[in-house]
């Protein structure tokens, strides 16, 4: 019934309004009477109190359930959502507001955008504050052009007969590994848990592993430089450098590095095959940690992790203080099997912040081999495999969120290859 809802507190009933109509970058068309009291007292006051919207078919029931509670007395229909950009405030007819959306919320934003601009990448900052005045911006959304209900099927089915073990590895500092192991298991794997300690100490390996993943976090606090302490454990203790090394050479697995795990694999090209052009990770552009659903779409690649995904644009998580992807020369980023990129909300690949949260050239979030058995991606889409995980979904997801695909194919691949 409840579409959206804000208390009423500092700044009183206008800006409640107001930060509900930046949110949703909408206008509002708002009607008061004065028998509520002085029109500054009705907007600026800061008494307990919160505003809701319902649909304009559901007004009627809102009204009978505060009735139902007795609180219909202190509730008041006050206007309505409007798709023009502007925000109009009347009091008996008499009009006391009409501004757009634009320029509200410049003004709104201003004193933090000024700080950001001292504090972070000033080019950022402004990029992000510019973004605001654009009123065609249409927000987050979705096209995919895969069924991820069909893929669920044929992995139930799998299931039935065989769960492959996959490796959730994971080092000091890591903390995606649960999120991680709860996709993997729902897309009909065994997920063995898997720390760096036990394979230096020689009680662990990754023989009768299909696949190895290499987790979110921050391993051995980033001190040494995004995954450089973690790929380091492994380029310089030869035992554990011969596990990878082999596992890596085995043509019937397959590996996915998220986040910081992608940024430590981006450090073992030398043991990975086909690898050669992938990039470094380095600070993002804006010199700060990013946090927040980015849209991306995915592009065409050998990548088995992604396969008959490409096309897609949709939203994923994204957490990281490193994800800006530099090349070593311009021949390495032409050759690079590049798997998704960051796009604008209009589906445009972009380099523009905030859209792409670390300045990464042509937008490149992900990479994969030239065989597509190995795939890295600064995303996390194993925070999103579920709809309800979203501040924004369609009305016509199920429960199983898109990004889930990605476990399901990897389940399939592997399915064919024990054909074999």
């Amino acid at each position: 019934l409840v579409i959206a809802y804000h208390d009423r507190s500092d700044g009183g009933l206008l800006t409640t309004l107001l930060e509900m109509a930046f949110a949703g970058r909408c206008g509002l068309d708002i009607a008061l009477s004065s028998r509520l009291g002085d029109p500054l007292s009705v907007l600026f006051s800061e008494e307990a109190g919160a505003v809701i919207q319902v649909r304009h078919t559901d007004v009627d029931e809102a009204l009978a359930i505060l009735r139902e509670y007795d609180l219909l007395a202190d509730a008041h229909v006050i206007g309505t959502v409007t798709e023009a950009q502007n925000i109009t405030v009347t009091v008996d007819e008499t009009c006391h507001l009409s501004m757009s959306r634009a320029e509200l919320q410049q003004y709104w934003s201003d004193t933090s955008y000024q700080m950001q601009a001292k504090r972070d990448n000033p080019a950022c900052a402004k990029q992000e504050y510019e973004q605001i005045s654009d009123d065609s911006d249409p927000g987050l959304s979705a096209h995919l052009t895969f069924d991820v209900e069909q893929a669920m099927a044929i992995t139930q089915r799998l299931a039935k007969s065989s769960k492959p073990k996959v490796a959730i590895l994971r080092e000091q500092g890591v903390n995606g590994q649960l999120e991680m192991a709860a996709a993997f298991d729902a897309a009909g794997f065994t997920a063995v848990d898997i720390h760096m300690s036990d394979i230096l100490s020689g009680k662990m390996g990754l023989d009768g592993m299909v696949g190895l993943v290499a987790c979110g976090g921050f391993s051995y606090g980033d001190v040494l430089g995004a995954g450089r302490g973690w790929a380091s454990t492994i380029l310089n203790h030869p035992p554990t450098r011969a596990v990878f090394s082999d596992f890596f050479a085995r043509t019937d697995t397959f590996t996915l590095g998220v986040c910081n795990g992608c940024q430590m694999l981006s450090q073992l090209t030398e043991l990975i095959p086909g690898s050669e052009h992938w990039p470094s990770f380095q600070a993002n552009i804006s010199t700060q940690f990013e946090a927040r659903l980015s849209m991306v779409t995915i592009t065409e690649s050998p990548s088995i992790l992604l396969a008959g995904m490409a096309g897609s644009v949709m939203p994923i998580a994204v957490a990281h203080g490193e994800g800006q992807a530099v090349f070593s020369s311009d021949n390495a980023l032409q050759q690079a099997e590049v798997a998704m990129r960051y796009v604008d909300n209009k589906g445009k690949v972009t380099e523009r912040y905030p859209a792409n949260p670390n300045g990464s050239c042509q937008g490149i979030t992900a990479l994969t081999t030239t065989d597509g058995r190995v795939t890295i991606m600064m995303p996390h889409p194993e925070r999103v495999t579920r709809t309800v995980q979203y501040s924004w979904a369609p009305d016509e997801w199920g429960e199983t969120g898109p990004w889930a695909q990605i476990f399901h194919n990897a389940r399939h691949w592997v399915e064919k290859q024990m054909a074999h």
